[in-house]
């Protein structure tokens, strides 16, 4: 992979992130500001999580049959740009409704499209272990210069350039996809049943586990954390930084990811993430006092940094060739999609029905029920190492 395509993919990372930085914390804001109920505005941001469940399987199926996936990545990043030019035209919740499903339906092939490109092309280089995490971190970095300048900029302006934000980072992104490269795709044609019978590997099957408990956990966080930290009594800016902390971390886990996976099986950084995130979750639940928040919140790069960064080697091992892309939209679906959503809804519920911190107790939990499944996985393949 040359400089100037890393710099593209660099470029691609941070700014697909700059715009989840910038919906993530704000278009709520933005749709309160529009009149919508809180109500309303939940099932608008669930969106979101919805379209992850369908879109990038959806996705990434068409770009294995196609064998290019710059191609579908391109066209994605212009659709989605023209899609949200319309926000300027909308009025009615109706409207608004239909405008986050269609969009988010197309911008969630970015993500599995983006990394499956991205993971193809270190491999062909045997440079992985070395480069991804440093072009990966250019993602965390876009959202933590979105979330700090555009929140800068509403407090000054105001949430009604909500919008021009929107357009000036999504063009941008359309216009670096064109930059973005890849080495040819094996035009080796898939074997009828054959992605179904990775499917019926065990080992997949417990990986894909472990991923949805984890993102589940995580969930809580997002959709969570700041009111939790807003109720202990700390301010606007306060939370920001916690936030920024976390997303700091995870950031210099990226850089140094190679120090770690080119030592540890991917299985074993897994098992230590998840361990972590049992620890994590409930020191945030039972000891909330500041110091123990910010050490919390520093143990992100191994929640999340060390995870993303593991899971998608060990993905490496089941889904090659034709079936990468599946492969990486699958585990998206199933993590993101169906963990993102049903954590958000177990969290709501448990919200409303018990003590906030009940809900990282439960987060705390997943965490557990996800090392367990990644101890099956290393078990079964300990057993067939001495078979």
């Amino acid at each position: 992979m040359t400089p100037s395509v890393r710099w593209a993919f660099g470029a691609f990372f941070f700014l697909y992130f700059a715009y989840v930085g910038l919906v993530s914390p704000y278009a709520s804001l933005f749709f309160v500001d529009r009149g919508f109920s809180v109500f309303q505005v939940a099932v608008l941001m669930s969106m979101l999580q919805i379209t992850r469940i369908i879109g990038p399987f959806s996705w990434g199926w068409l770009a294995d049959y196609l064998s290019d996936r710059m191609r579908i990545i391109r066209f994605c990043a212009c659709l989605a740009a023209v899609v949200f030019l319309s926000i300027y035209f909308l009025h009615s919740y109706l409207a608004f409704f239909i405008w986050m499903f269609v969009l988010h339906t197309i911008l969630s092939s970015l993500m599995p499209l983006g990394e499956s490109a991205t993971v193809h092309a270190l491999f062909k280089d045997n440079s992985f272990d070395k480069r991804y995490g440093r072009l990966r971190m250019w993602g965390s970095i876009g959202f933590i210069v979105m979330v700090l300048c555009a929140g800068e900029l509403f407090q000054r302006a105001g949430i009604e350039l909500y919008p021009v934000i929107g357009t000036v980072v999504l063009i941008a992104l359309a216009i670096v996809s064109f930059q973005l490269y890849e080495p040819k795709i094996e035009r080796r044609k898939m074997m009828k049943g054959e992605f179904f019978s990775v499917l019926l590997n065990p080992d997949v099957r417990w990986f894909l586990l472990s991923g949805f408990f984890m993102v589940f956990a995580h969930a809580v966080l997002y959709v969570f954390y700041s009111i939790y930290l807003a109720g202990l009594g700390y301010n606007k800016f306060q939370i920001g930084l916690f936030w920024a902390l976390g997303v700091s971390a995870e950031v210099i886990f990226f850089y140094f990811q190679n120090k770690v996976l080119s030592r540890l099986d991917p299985e074993v950084v897994l098992q230590a993430s998840f361990g972590i995130g049992v620890i994590r979750f409930i020191l945030i639940a039972l000891f909330p006092v500041t110091w123990v928040l910010i050490l919390a919140q520093v143990m992100h790069a191994g929640t999340f940094a060390a995870h993303h960064s593991a899971a998608t080697k060990l993905l490496q091992r089941w889904f090659t060739g034709p079936m990468q892309a599946r492969g990486q939209a699958l585990m998206a679906t199933v993590s993101y999609g169906m963990g993102g959503t049903l954590g958000g809804l177990c969290a709501g519920w448990l919200w409303d029905a018990s003590v906030p911190r009940n809900v990282f107790v439960m987060s705390a939990l997943a965490c557990g029920l996800a090392g367990m499944c990644i101890q099956k996985l290393r078990s079964t393949g300990l057993t067939s190492q001495h078979s």
